[in-house]
């Protein structure tokens, strides 16, 4: 068995009951002092942004929500989404914050599931949660922060309400588009003690400030932006829709902390190259990270020459609130593990099944670790065992320093000729050509074997696929190379800019099989 535990720490959990009153300490202690910085630009004090969730808090109130009652907020980034998470925490209430774009059949299967009480949409900022409203019948509602619409759901019986921190503050349904939906329950514990972690981790002050285009919709964003910044009493600064050319304005503006997907880095460097810039310059920015997809030697040293800044990696998941491992790293630093365990939390590699090269699922196991999943006790027990380990799914191994090296996902394992092979492994070699701005790498099954195929987004002008089967064959194994790369426009990418794998086949199948029929 290999196991790495991190230092203890104090995640806030002792101290504070509930994820809302982070924001009233810090309005009791900097009342003044920037909280949130909402995408039109008005900027809400601590104290401010303390009678705004008070505001919201009523207004729930007012619908008939109760402790134990769940809220669905069908929502982008925006003011009127934060304060409705804390002012869920504040009646008691259970958050569920899910992506306005997602679609009505997505939605409707999660409203069945979780029955809230009551529904907010962020309409001022989205068109997409305009038309959900308008196929609820919401009725529009002006708070002092932003025109919200409000409808009531099926409101279920509420769930029994605990005194402690034990009690679920959010439901995240993770990432679907058929079968049942899977809601993970977590904690304010759980959500205190992200927050902290995270604001730890980057040596967070109150005079930082958070630039917050991932979604909160999305437990990166919500612990590692709302939740780490109200911990430590820097302000957030939302952005309802990513875009490269408000990330430089706020960066050139005073955003100090940048937690980041790598389309986001990828984005942000080819729109400063067309303005004939190779770095970045006039910039407050003392911290940056990638998360949510795998680092490769080439795209740091890229990243780390645009910033100035050693770029910092992780790994965390929906179910286990974001953060399991992170780097502090030097710039020039060549590693690109995800980093030795969090303080107060353990990793190990399953101890039953692991290959000659340590490789072997991902077990994790501490005050990050999720409740359940919402209404799914079978579901729950196939992922958490008896002795609190969660089962991530991943693959992976631990170094002799105690780091974390994530080499893809169970599922996601390509079985080449009776070899494993690794997608990362394959998207860095890819990724180390000059004209690569992205890849992705799947397996499918063909002819009683699994093939390698490779879809990469590049900048203009784009080599062809042959330069790069060449430029891959130097730095890969020949079981490992793709059978066929595909040069595409776009990669299918979820609101986080994580590229969402399981729709590559669906989305160019008809390019595959144009490739196909070539080979035939």
């Amino acid at each position: 068995m290999t196991s790495v535990q991190g230092i203890d720490t104090q995640g806030g959990g002792e101290t504070t009951r509930r994820i809302h009153e982070l924001i009233a300490r810090q309005a009791a202690q900097r009342g003044q002092a920037p909280g949130l910085i909402d995408g039109d630009g008005r900027v809400l004090s601590f104290a401010e942004y303390l009678a705004a969730i008070e505001e919201m808090a009523g207004l729930l109130r007012d619908r008939g929500v109760v402790g134990g009652d769940r809220v669905l907020i069908v929502a982008e980034n925006c003011a009127a989404t934060a304060l409705a998470i804390f002012a869920a925490s504040a009646l008691d209430a259970i958050a569920v914050p899910v992506n306005a774009r997602m679609t009505g059949p997505e939605l409707s299967r999660i409203v069945a599931h979780c029955e809230p009480r009551a529904i907010l949409f962020t309409c001022h900022v989205s068109p997409e949660a305009r038309a959900h409203a308008e196929g609820a019948g919401a009725a529009q509602v002006a708070t002092a922060t932003a025109d919200i619409a409000v409808a009531s759901g099926p409101a279920g019986a509420s769930d029994p309400v605990e005194a402690g921190p034990g009690q679920v503050a959010v439901i995240l349904y993770t990432t679907g588009t058929t079968g049942d939906p899977k809601g993970v329950m977590l904690t304010h514990a759980n959500l205190l003690f992200a927050g902290a972690s995270s604001a730890r981790m980057r040596a967070m002050v109150p005079e930082d400030r958070i630039y917050g285009a991932l979604p909160l919709t999305h437990v990166f964003g919500l612990a590692s932006m709302l939740m780490a910044g109200a911990s430590c009493g820097a302000a957030v600064q939302l952005e309802t829709r990513f875009a490269p050319d408000r990330l430089l304005a706020a960066l050139k503006d005073g955003a100090t902390v940048l937690p980041a997907v790598p389309q986001m880095h990828a984005l942000l460097m080819k729109h400063t190259a067309s303005l004939g810039l190779e770095r970045l310059e006039g910039a407050k920015l003392r911290y940056v990270s990638s998360g949510a997809a795998p680092l490769d030697p080439a795209w740091k040293r890229k990243a780390e020459a645009f910033y100035g800044l050693p770029l910092q990696n992780g790994y965390g998941m929906t179910e286990s609130t974001a953060g399991v491992s992170g780097t502090r790293n030097a710039i020039g630093d060549p590693d690109i593990s995800v980093g030795p365990a969090l303080p107060g939390l353990e990793i190990r590699i399953d101890p039953t099944a692991s290959d000659a090269e340590g490789v072997g699922e991902i077990h994790t196991r501490g005050p990050h670790v999720m409740k359940g999943y919402y209404r799914n006790a079978q579901a729950t027990a196939q992922v958490i065992d008896a002795d609190g380990w969660l089962r991530t799914g991943d693959l992976g191994k631990i170094d002799a320093e105690g780091r974390l090296h994530v080499v893809g996902r169970c599922k996601e394992l390509i079985i080449r000729s009776g070899f494993n092979v690794y997608p990362p492994e394959v998207e860095a070699a890819l990724n180390d050509h000059p004209c690569v701005v992205q890849a992705a790498v799947i397996g499918r099954a063909r002819g009683g074997n699994e093939e390698v195929l490779a879809f990469v987004q590049c900048i203009d002008p784009a080599p062809d696929p042959a330069t790069l089967k060449a430029h891959v064959s130097e730095r890969l194994s020949s079981y490992k190379r793709p059978s066929k790369i595909l040069i595409v426009d776009r990669l299918p990418a979820a609101a986080t800019g994580k590229i969402l794998k399981h729709k590559l086949l669906g989305t160019f199948a008809d390019r595959l099989a144009a490739l196909d029929a070539e080979e035939n």
